[in-house]
């Protein structure tokens, strides 16, 4: 989940620089779009949708090459839903992050006996790192991009983060560099090149953490329900899983005073 929150940050926060190195344009205008489509609703955390004046570029970003449904199906069915919505011409880039030989990594489409659909792939490790060092943007993608000496690359890496002179974007570009290095590098050696209090300052680190704390606290309070009321039915455990990490605090404290299911969904129907 962290790799995928790293690069949907920086394809959202720098637009613009993924248009110019994916679609090798200058978009003036560029919006961000939501990742929930009509009919049915799909999200996924690595999806990115930027639209410019007459395309939207979806970006996927996969650190796996199992997926269900199968990854080119998935790309033919976002792009059906995308054209019925927008109705546009629509680019779409699979982006793998770890190398492997598996064959869907070398697959750039779908096909059935009525259908032919087609869409780009890019595999980081092939990719030369020069343009990634080159932009800060990319900087966090570059550890994962072809070399010789990879202690070299990251070394490389964090010697252009050091070198961005807003303190934010080095804060939450070194964060996100942390993150993707992780899939290539021991956590030591990266501690060494980067450093860890910039790293711990980041929007991307932080919301991990906040992430990770909302979901020991998700787990937590179903344990307690379950074991004070037995298994919940599968809508009332979606409802517990979309509050914050406020509600969830208060939920644990006001589950002491309920003596029965209907009172946890009384209060919950007080918090939507």
């Amino acid at each position: 989940m962290s790799y995928d929150n790293a690069c949907k940050y920086l394809a959202e926060q720098y637009p613009q620089e993924f248009v110019r190195w994916l679609l090798g344009i200058d978009a003036q205008q560029i919006e961000v779009l939501k990742t929930e489509l009509t009919l049915e609703a799909i999200r996924a955390d690595s999806v990115t949708f930027l639209r410019t004046a007459n395309r939207i570029l979806h970006i996927e970003f996969q650190t796996l090459a199992t997926s269900n449904p199968p990854l080119n199906f998935r790309m033919l069915d976002y792009s059906v839903r995308l054209k019925r919505q927008y109705r546009c011409s629509i680019v779409q880039v699979v982006i793998f992050l770890q190398e492997t030989t598996n064959e869907v990594v070398f697959t750039e489409k779908y096909r059935d006996d009525t259908t032919i659909h087609k869409y780009q792939v890019v595999r980081l490790w092939e990719q030369e790192s020069t343009a990634f060092l080159a932009n800060p943007a990319l900087l966090p993608l570059a550890t994962l991009t072809r070399t010789n000496s990879p202690s070299g690359l990251l070394t490389q890496v964090a010697e252009q983060v050091a070198k961005i002179a807003d303190r934010e974007e080095r804060q939450n570009i070194a964060g996100c560099t942390e993150i993707l290095a992780g899939l290539r590098f021991e956590k030591d050696l990266i501690r060494q090149l980067l450093r860890e209090d910039i790293m711990k300052e980041s929007v991307i680190y932080q919301d991990i953490l906040q992430q990770g704390r909302k979901q020991g606290e998700e787990t937590l309070i179903l344990r307690q329900i379950n074991r004070r009321f037995g298994e919940v039915n599968a809508s009332l455990i979606q409802n517990i899983r979309g509050l914050s990490i406020e509600q969830l605090e208060e939920l644990g404290e006001a589950l002491f005073d309920f003596s029965q299911i209907a009172d946890l969904e009384a209060w919950l129907n007080q918090q939507s």
